[in-house]
């Protein structure tokens, strides 16, 4: 009987990198070429639109909105114009009822305090402004 030597059998098992590493570098390859040879090429013979304004839809002109303005000491300003609060409501009514879907804008002096604003604000909202919006600068 012979003496067996008791080594350790704990060698770790190796991965052979190469052949994955050539099986990706294949199908980046083909990817590569399939790519560059469709990009000229209608894909399926699909034939996509093209839009063109204004042959099917109609065109949506917006309109100007109505701008209000808050000096800084509180005289309220339309077109360039003081203006009062009864002045004023007569032009917004007549300016929604020409534009329905039109905004109302108010641009107020910076050094206002925001209680003032926020009161012409909704005394606007009252007249009858759907669509009230506060400028910032």
């Amino acid at each position: 009987m012979g003496l067996r030597s008791r080594r350790p059998q704990s060698k770790i098992p190796e991965v052979n990198l190469v052949p994955m590493m050539d099986v990706l570098m294949t199908v980046l390859t083909f990817f590569v070429i399939i790519s560059m040879s469709l990009s000229g090429i209608q894909i399926f013979g699909v034939e996509l639109p093209e839009a063109v304004p204004g042959t099917d839809e109609e065109v949506v002109e917006k309109t100007e909105p109505l701008v209000v303005g808050l000096t800084a000491e509180g005289q309220m300003v339309l077109e360039n114009e003081p203006t009062d609060l009864t002045q004023l409501s007569t032009a917004i009514q007549a300016y929604f009822a020409e534009n329905p879907d039109g905004t109302l804008m108010l641009k107020a002096d910076r050094s206002l305090p925001y209680s003032d604003v926020s009161q012409l604000l909704s005394d606007l909202r009252s007249i009858g402004g759907r669509r009230v919006s506060l400028a910032v600068e």
